[in-house]
């Protein structure tokens, strides 16, 4: 009598895992280390694996390249845990205008992370076309990470009528976007707080449709 066969289920070690995070985290830090120490010119694969106690093969591995783990840096300080917390209390708020609002601490959230990050890449000495690719990669994953809120706004009816969805995801993603948060915190000197306020009335004006309102019935006294 054949047994019936069964399905073998993939391999997943919990502990290697484990293991490969430590060593993605230990290669981050290293940078991070040598950028402020000896500048990009001195952020060699070769020192980074030194300093994060691995080989130059694995830093390759893991990375590809220098623009690699300069891109896992900067998705390390805008998009940590604390980012997936804030976007998932916004997301989960019943309210779209209270759901929109919350977008604009995100946004500054990710602006102030990374704001200090380029200022770190700048006196490192990091070449200017290396910082734009950095900037075009951000604001294009910060596009795509944007779609969950412009939908759900689009789904409960409350995009103002006038807007059609692309045009509605591009005015979101121009108003969050790290120009204007340059152009007001630091060349105009609003102060973080400004901003945000700014936006979040900024972005419930431009995209929302006006909730109707209630109709209260009142007596007149005589």
């Amino acid at each position: 009598m054949r047994l019936p066969r069964t399905r073998k289920r993939p391999y997943r070690s919990v502990a290697r895992e484990r293991q490969a995070g430590d060593t993605r985290r230990r290669i981050v830090e290293a940078t991070r280390r040598l950028l402020q120490s000896q500048g990009y010119a001195g952020m060699t694969i070769e020192a980074i694996a030194r300093r994060a106690q691995v080989s130059a093969q694995t830093v390759f591995a893991v990375f590809k390249s220098k623009t690699g783990i300069l891109t896992a840096l900067l998705d390390e300080t805008a998009f940590s845990s604390e980012y997936e917390d804030a976007v998932q209390r916004a997301l989960s708020a019943t309210d779209p205008e209270t759901r929109l609002r919350l977008a604009a601490p995100i946004a500054r959230q990710i602006h102030d992370a990374q704001n200090a990050t380029f200022d770190l890449l700048r006196g490192a000495g990091v070449v200017a076309p290396e910082l734009a690719k950095l900037e075009r990669q951000r604001e294009g994953l910060r596009y795509e990470r944007q779609e969950r809120m412009i939908i759900s706004l689009r789904d409960a009816g409350r995009l103002r009528p006038e807007l059609e969805y692309g045009t509605a995801r591009d005015i979101f993603w121009m108003l969050t976007g790290g120009d204007v948060y340059r152009m007001l915190v630091r060349e105009r000197g609003w102060p973080s707080q400004k901003y945000q306020d700014w936006l979040a009335d900024t972005l419930v004006r431009s995209l929302l449709r006006l909730a109707r309102p209630s109709r209260l019935r009142s007596r007149r006294s005589k």
